[in-house]
């Protein structure tokens, strides 16, 4: 009789099949299909932590002051509970980088804005990379420092718009009128590439505008990164693609 084929499955961990980890804001407005926090999203499960206290106005434009300890516990638990790499829910969220990789003991990525150093190098001589996001004022160099992100870049933010800016950060309502939201995105990049028109590329900082990535890239003609096309990079890494045939 032939012997069985001996097979161990490996444990240690709460849950399977869901190696990326995402720090969530706390927050009320709809997060539409392409936003971070939908789950339907992902081409790919993936683990969900809300941060209880991080509210986007307070992580934007408080500088999520007093908030570290609550980030690193709550990258801890989705460690513990089987993530094997985190990321985030804000790109301001770049200020705690560092300390958030050092705490976790797994690859972190905090921000869309850790992208824009990759797309810089694809461009041709002459271009630049422009960043748009939620709140220009808000993002200090400090913030691009900790992303790797030339303090010299161009920015664009949509505060001054209809609807993206004070449903999302001063939560003034929690029904989003996406068209206004739309609108307000491509005003910011229009008024980016018209003030900088050496700009090649936009990343996106906010992790609520890749719904809106799409039609930017009509508008604009050059290419749009987001924390969604980020996210599935890093995604690749923690789980290659397995080939056969060969």
């Amino acid at each position: 009789m032939t012997s069985p084929i001996s097979r161990v499955a490996r444990g240690g961990k709460s849950i399977y099949g869901a190696p990326l980890g995402i720090l969530m804001l706390e927050a009320r407005f709809p997060r539409i299909p392409g936003d971070m926090g939908n789950g339907e999203t992902w081409p790919f499960p993936v683990l969900f932590r809300v941060v209880r206290g991080a509210t986007p106005e307070r992580v934007v434009l408080q500088g999520a002051r007093g908030l570290l300890p609550d980030f690193i516990a709550a990258a801890q638990e989705l460690v513990q509970l089987g993530a094997e790499g985190i990321t985030t829910n804000c790109g301001f969220l770049s200020l705690f980088q560092r300390e958030l990789a050092e705490a976790a003991g797994v690859p972190v990525a905090t921000s869309a804005l850790m992208q824009v150093p990759w797309v810089q190098a694809m461009l041709p001589p002459g271009r630049r990379v422009g960043v748009v996001t939620v709140s220009k004022a808000s993002l200090t160099p400090a913030h691009l420092e900790a992303a790797g992100v030339p303090l010299d870049t161009p920015v664009a933010g949509t505060e001054t718009g209809r609807e993206f800016f004070r449903v999302l950060i001063r939560a003034e309502k929690e029904d989003l009128d996406t068209g206004l939201a739309e609108q307000d995105i491509l005003e910011a990049g229009r008024a980016l590439v018209t003030a900088h028109p050496e700009v090649g590329a936009i990343v996106l900082e906010c992790t609520n505008m890749p719904p809106y990535a799409a039609a930017l890239r009509a508008a604009l003609g050059i290419p749009v990164y987001d924390i969604y096309s980020m996210t599935c990079w890093f995604q690749a890494g923690l789980r290659p693609r397995q080939f056969s045939g060969w």
